[in-house]
């Protein structure tokens, strides 16, 4: 018997990622992890003040981020039931290498390798990126009040970062397939025949895979 899929859709802010893991769960009827992101309390005032609040913000984020895997555990693990997440962990030291001032990340990077030491790891990784103008459009339409006072330069600097993670993860994880989608080709939201090549792509990689 193959591998269990287990896809995980990253990306920078506002690229479309639970939109499209939305989709994927729903045609392949996989069971869908939303990561929690209005219900943190430190979000809107760390996009007003990140150096005040990022260990907060950062630190809420692991800890539910962690109980959600948790919770798959048996569910992906025992009865094998193909799961698609809108994040991947290793998003966390994203952020956190770009907002925690240096011991904040030091005791950080502590707590997060205690925490996803036994965590199930995801086979697939959907990367989708888009232009700084594509993204700052796209948080505009949907209109977030916690996004609102988000820097476009804080922005610009995490789409950087998440280049430079991604390329570092392909290296580190030759097992994990990595696609890659560009949001300023591809408007999944929009346009069915987009998400449709996309769904191909995917489906041919987990036959693949199998």
């Amino acid at each position: 018997m193959g591998e269990t899929p287990f896809i995980t859709v990253e990306g920078p802010i506002g690229v479309g990622k639970t939109s499209l893991t939305k989709a994927i769960a729903e045609h392949f009827q996989f069971h869908i992890l939303k990561e929690i992101v209005d219900e943190n309390p430190f979000l809107g005032k760390f996009y007003k003040d990140i150096n005040e609040w990022s260990f907060q913000t950062e630190m809420f984020f692991l800890c539910n981020r962690f109980k959600q895997l948790e919770d798959i555990n048996h569910l992906y693990l025992t009865h094998k039931k193909p799961v698609v997440a809108d994040y991947h962990i290793m998003k966390n030291m994203i952020f956190a290498a770009r907002t925690l001032k240096d011991e904040q990340y030091r005791k950080y990077v502590q707590i997060y390798h205690i925490l996803t030491s036994d965590m199930p790891n995801p086979n697939v990784v959907i990367y989708l990126n888009a232009s700084l103008d594509t993204l700052l459009k796209r948080i505009k339409l949907r209109d977030r009040e916690v996004e609102k006072d988000m820097d476009p330069a804080y922005l610009l600097q995490l789409k950087k970062d998440y280049e430079s993670a991604i390329a570092q993860f392909e290296k580190d994880h030759p097992d994990v397939t990595v696609l890659r989608f560009n949001g300023d080709e591809l408007d999944f939201v929009q346009n069915p025949e987009h998400l449709t090549f996309i769904l191909n792509k995917i489906e041919e990689t987990i036959l693949r895979r199998s």
